[in-house]
């Protein structure tokens, strides 16, 4: 065979291997693959998949994550999506001891109960209690609560009542609460 042919065949077989190359790594779609930094960039289209591909993420809140000139915020669920107060209503009169109640989805509680805590205006904690779900709070349901909640006499005659997500790891990052603004009656408390 002439040499000029086997040198054409070759090139033929190296632009072949070449090209195909390229289009497996254009088209690949699995992080087994990707070989380029670009690939990565390429790839990153939402928050968690960034984060997955091992970019850097920033402790803000919402947290960040940066891929290449692309940046990605954590999409976090708002207060109103995850608990639903019911009483007591905002700027209502309340007495010791008064029922709070609503509904909250499973991820508000830690072991079927979360904090609810009564301030004056002056942001004097007054009285505490434990809402209980009253239904199975492993889900991500809204899952109904009640509690009790008893105070001692105000010296404002406006108050908060504040109903915090339960945060057994203490991370300022999983603190959630609503805060429902409250009037207390002139015999506010009986103790």
């Amino acid at each position: 065979m002439n040499a000029k042919i086997i040198w054409s065949i070759v090139g033929v077989i190296v632009l072949i291997a070449v090209g195909g190359f390229v289009i497996y790594l254009y088209q690949c779609n699995d992080a087994s693959c990707y070989y380029f930094n670009w690939q990565k960039i390429r790839a990153a289209d939402s928050f968690q998949k960034c984060a997955d591909l091992g970019f850097p993420v920033t402790e803000s809140s919402p947290r960040q994550c940066r891929a290449g000139d692309k940046t990605f915020t954590e999409q976090v669920q708002a207060v109103s999506d995850l608990i639903h107060v019911t009483t007591p209503l905002p700027d209502v009169l309340v007495q010791s001891p008064f029922v709070v109640t609503g509904e909250a989805r499973g991820p508000w509680y830690f072991e079927a109960s979360f904090p609810v805590k009564v301030y004056d205006s002056n942001g004097k904690e007054l009285g505490s209690v434990a809402a209980q779900a009253k239904g199975n709070w492993t889900t991500n349901d809204f899952v109904p609560f009640e509690a009790s909640l008893t105070f001692s006499a105000p010296t404002t005659e406006k108050g908060t009542i504040v109903f915090q997500k339960d945060n057994p790891s203490g991370l300022p990052a999983n603190d959630q609460s609503v805060s429902i603004p409250v009037f207390f009656s002139a015999n506010a408390s009986k103790l």
